[in-house]
């Protein structure tokens, strides 16, 4: 008989097929206990023949023997998506009224559904609170003190008495300008109610309106200024310290805009930013909640009041826990 021939692929070493398991043996590099928060082994209650509490990832295939290798590192079973759920949410921030970036202080911003209640702030058209500086003898381009020089000029003559009864013009014009656009009859019962709640203000558009201004402080050349004011921008009281300075017989630049109070928003409301951290957002959340809830109801409480009620439930689970 002729000799038998060997089939091709005799004498190798059989190759799994992918997706099948493998028997070579692993070698772990790395590997080590892992250990509870309170210093336990998580493998120290493993029966024998029971899996670790592990994940491992494969290497690469190395050397002519098909070694394997692989990590083993510990994931506990309280960061499993089926234990805590989903591990983030999406959360809408809205920002309520802008500060440009020459300006700080007050800006609010709203969470979730603090969205709606910042668009029920807006409606509301509240005031806010400036402090703002000037300095006498020089003018620029944008009214700012960083802008570019245009002009210098004397500022020996002007005094406080000269200073204060410019802004006593500028508060009666001003005053004119909130009645002409609150579309209010001053005759009537309802100016009347409303002008001792406070609410006589614009509840629609309107150019810029300053209710109250005054002089904080006056050292020449420097000055600073409080706003009460409507509908600004920060550009605009930058304009009228611009103004202010024409008026004297002289020219002013802006040297600081300061939001102190936003509608029912101040200062001791707001968060530093060393306070930008889950636990002092949450709080503010929680103490704000009441000044906001009143303030909407008693500007618009003929509308709809749906998400107050939800607040109010917000707020007594809150409590409650």
């Amino acid at each position: 008989m002729g000799q038998r021939t060997p089939r091709p692929g005799a004498g190798r070493k059989p190759v799994a097929k992918q997706g099948a398991p493998q028997t070579t043996d692993l070698q772990l590099q790395g590997c080590s206990a892992p250990v509870t928060p309170a210093g336990k082994d998580v493998g120290a209650d493993v029966r024998p023949g029971e899996p670790r509490r592990n994940e491992m990832g494969l290497g690469g295939i190395t050397g002519a023997q098909e070694e394997i290798t692989g990590v083993c590192c510990y994931r506990p079973d309280t960061v499993s998506v089926a234990v805590r759920g989903p591990r983030f949410r999406k959360l809408k921030i809205g920002a309520g009224h802008r500060l440009d970036v020459k300006a700080s202080g007050v800006f609010v911003l709203g969470i979730g559904d603090g969205n709606k209640l910042l668009t029920d702030l807006y409606n509301c058209h509240l005031t806010k609170v400036y402090t703002v500086g000037g300095l006498f003898g020089k003018a620029t381009d944008d009214f700012s003190d960083t802008g570019k020089l245009v002009e210098k000029t004397t500022f020996d003559h002007i005094t406080r008495e000269k200073l204060e009864r410019i802004l006593a013009v500028i508060q009666g014009t001003n005053h004119k300008a909130l009645l002409m656009h609150s579309n209010i009859d001053m005759k009537t019962q309802e100016a009347y109610e409303l002008a001792v709640k406070g609410l006589i203000r614009p509840m629609g558009k309107s150019p810029p309106i300053i209710t109250a201004i005054r002089c904080l402080q006056f050292t020449l050349p420097e000055f600073q200024l409080e706003i009460q004011c409507l509908h600004e921008t920060q550009q605009y009281l930058r304009k009228i310290v611009h103004e202010i300075g024409l008026e004297l017989k002289s020219s002013a630049v802006c040297t600081q805009v300061r939001r102190i109070r936003d509608g029912v928003f101040t200062l001791d409301d707001a968060l530093l930013r060393t306070q930008w951290n889950l636990q002092s957002i949450q709080n503010a959340i929680w103490d704000c909640q009441l000044k906001v809830k009143t303030e909407i109801e008693k500007t618009l409480g003929h509308q709809d009041k749906s998400h107050l009620h939800k607040m109010d439930a917000e707020m007594a689970q809150t409590a409650d826990s």
